[in-house]
């Protein structure tokens, strides 16, 4: 009688009592099975109405989860009853500490949500000694609870970018409110159409109220930007419009340097191993990287150009005014004609039509950049769990691990 006294303190089992106990081994793990039965002068309520019955339709015996105690899990035997509502007809019998056909206590799925959320769902599974399906479910339908509908309405600067969900060019899309550093909605792929159902539910009036959109060069988003939004202005963000000039024109005028220098096989080494100093802000580098850099520049003409050409290209996003700005585009654009380096040339004439969204950044100094940190973090939640196969719980997740800030 002791021993059920002190397996009683274990409960909150509200209307049940524990009748016996005994200890079970399963695949090397070790299980403390409680038998509950109703209390006599427990309340009975109907999980329909929540009216006090007292009738008793039938019982079933249902195995039940619960939180592990020490180094045993824990299963329920519970008498699991349904009442006779005079309202409802047979009922469940409400409980506060047991969800409807649930397999699970309520604080056995809070503490799996509460796993879940620093783990993968296979080692909250694991930990608790549940199926990783049933883990899933518990940690979907709590993120579903939690983190709700989302609210739309204020919404006045928005940022996009991609990020890759799984190998072989597969794409997702994530639209954030970066004036309260909240992810909005995420979904598969890229384009024009797979990137149309955020402004359907956006709709026609909060679309109206968009400001500005920053985002790179991204031809898809920003048509639909101004098909929907007719009052935003689209900001092309700095990093990505310099790290296409890196990619597109800096290297390739490396790579066609190092080629002529074939038969110096010295000065070629150098070149060669120029690539990240040359891509890097020079604030960012080293005395002896400066030193390394200046060599390089000096080795090759064309080089020089290239170089200083990106750094007149990033001056831009830093115009204090239009007219300013206006300026220094039409000479960098001169400039980038002058020079005779084809792939230089090659990128101004691309870059041409996209001045609108380089010119934005004056009146909305905004970037990608918190875009890029969730990214960042959009990574790590993928290799903690190895991967997604429900696109509609990866995104839940990236929506509950950035919430943003209060109103």
């Amino acid at each position: 009688m002791a021993e059920l006294d002190c397996m009683s303190l274990l409960g909150g089992w509200a209307g049940y009592r524990v009748e016996d106990w005994r200890h079970e081994w399963r695949a090397d793990r070790r299980w403390l099975v409680l038998e509950l039965t109703p209390s006599p002068d427990g309340v009975r309520r109907c999980s329909g109405c929540g009216e006090a019955v007292a009738a008793i339709h039938d019982r079933t015996v249902r195995r039940i989860g619960d939180l592990p105690v020490f180094e045993d899990l824990v299963e329920l035997e519970v008498e699991r009853l349904r009442l006779a509502c005079s309202r409802c007809g047979p009922r469940l019998e409400q409980l506060d500490w047991l969800d409807p056909h649930a397999r699970v206590t309520r604080r056995l799925a809070d503490s799996v949500a509460r796993l879940c959320a620093v783990t993968s769902v296979l080692h909250a599974a694991r930990w608790h000694g549940i199926d990783w399906k049933t883990a899933k479910t518990i940690d979907f339908r709590t993120l579903e609870r939690t983190v709700g509908p989302v609210d739309l309405d204020g919404v006045r600067r928005l940022a996009m970018d991609e990020f890759a969900i799984q190998k072989g060019h597969r794409y997702a899309t994530v639209v954030v409110d970066v004036q309260r550093k909240r992810v909005l909605w995420v979904g598969r792929g890229r384009s024009r159409a797979e990137v149309r159902p955020f402004f359907d539910l956006l709709g026609p009036e909060r679309c109206a109220q968009i400001e500005a959109v920053a985002m790179d060069m991204n031809t898809a988003y920003d048509l639909e930007v101004r098909r929907h939004c007719p009052n935003a202005r689209v900001v092309y963000d700095l990093f990505h419009v310099i790290a296409k000039y890196g990619r597109e024109v800096v290297s390739r005028v490396r790579v066609d340097a190092a080629n002529q220098l074939r038969h110096d096989k010295p000065t070629r080494r150098v070149v060669k191993r120029a690539h990240w100093l040359l891509l890097r802000n020079p604030a960012n580098l080293k005395d002896s990287e400066q030193v390394r850099l200046a060599e390089v520049l000096e080795a090759n003409q064309t080089l020089m150009v290239a170089y200083v050409m990106k750094e007149q290209l990033k001056a831009l996003w830093n115009a204090p005014t239009a007219w300013a700005w206006r300026r220094a585009w039409n000479q960098w654009l001169r400039h980038a004609k002058e020079s005779g380096i084809p792939a230089l040339v090659h990128f101004a004439r691309c870059l041409r039509p996209y001045w609108r969204g380089i010119l934005s950044r004056v009146r909305w100094p905004m970037h990608t950049g918190l875009v890029e940190g969730i990214n960042n973090r959009i990574k790590v939640i993928k290799r903690m769990a190895y991967g997604y196969r429900d696109d509609a719980y990866f995104f839940l997740k990236i929506r509950a691990a950035f919430p943003g800030l209060g109103r």
